[in-house]
């Protein structure tokens, strides 16, 4: 039962190419990996022995510019790494929620795309901010942010700005649009530009801008993730298909069209405009 288990677990993390099961399998992985590791050092009472800042100064991202030059691999694994598990759990709830919405409609690259790229833009806003605002001068030297909040809040502004009018059910809320939602999650973050962790704030912030960014881009034909595209290899073909294996790949393509179509007409007027048709034949190839 546990083999078939952990079997399944490996396969929906790293065989099944969804990128949210993906994501939040790594995230999930290395936290527990850190905490089991932190254990022995904590246990072992020495006080100069800090693993949990040892762990936020190599592998959190830094403010210090004068850092960044031997840190630079930082702006990828601060985006893996959290601070507790309810950090961790709350990123990685709003990520399985709100990716399953995003990958109805987009592809898995271009969500790869604003995950990295979303958690770069945090960090190069968190950069910014603390070199140039002077309430940061006197802890710029050793300020480091981890977690993937950035990530995730690209991921969450992407969905809300490609279908603003979807709606999800909230608890004691009950349903609730997916642009009523970004907007609270935003003003609650620039509201925290004024506390304790300001840093964070503006982190998360340049995470949103990646993503309503990407994907007003997208809606005007300009698709930031082709930079992710694998070129297409050269195969042989030897032999001539059947006419039914013929018409089969005849039949998929228009299919494919068909869908194509109704993800180009999502993206310039919304979900809402899609007949009932279209939604159906949108959500049975979801499921193919």
């Amino acid at each position: 039962m546990n083999k078939s288990f952990f079997e399944e677990l490996k396969y929906k993390v790293f065989q099944s190419g969804n990128p949210v099961f993906f994501y939040i399998g790594i995230n999930v992985l290395i936290f527990v990996i850190v905490a089991f590791m932190g254990i022995p050092f904590f246990l072992s009472g020495i006080a100069a022995v800090d693993f949990p800042s040892f762990i936020r100064e190599y592998l959190g991202y830094p403010a210090s510019l004068e850092k960044l030059p031997s840190r630079f691999y930082t702006v990828i694994t601060y985006q893996f790494f959290h601070d507790g598990f309810m950090h961790l759990l709350f990123n990685m709830l709003w990520l399985y929620w709100m990716g399953k919405i995003f990958l109805d409609f987009l592809k898995p690259r271009q969500f790869h795309f604003v995950y990295l790229v979303g958690g770069m833009a945090g960090a190069a806003l968190y950069t910014l901010a603390y070199n140039v605002f002077p309430v940061f001068a006197a802890t710029v030297a050793n300020a480091t942010v981890i977690g993937s909040s950035a990530a995730v809040m690209a991921v969450v502004v992407a969905t809300a700005t490609l279908v603003p009018d979807y709606s999800i059910r909230l608890l004691l809320l009950g349903d609730v649009k997916l642009k009523y939602l970004a907007m609270a999650y935003i003003a609650m973050e620039l509201i925290g530009l004024a506390s304790a962790n300001a840093g964070g704030s503006f982190t998360h912030i340049g995470g949103a801008l990646l993503g309503f960014v990407f994907i007003k881009l997208l809606q005007k034909g300009k698709d930031w993730s082709k930079l992710f595209k694998r070129k297409p290899k050269l195969k042989v073909v030897r032999n001539e298909p059947t006419n039914s294996t013929s018409n089969k790949s005849r039949q998929n393509s228009v299919n494919q069209h068909e869908v194509d179509a109704i993800l180009d007409k999502i993206s310039k007027s919304g979900y809402d405009k899609l007949s009932k048709e279209e939604k159906e034949t949108l959500f049975k190839a979801s499921k193919h």
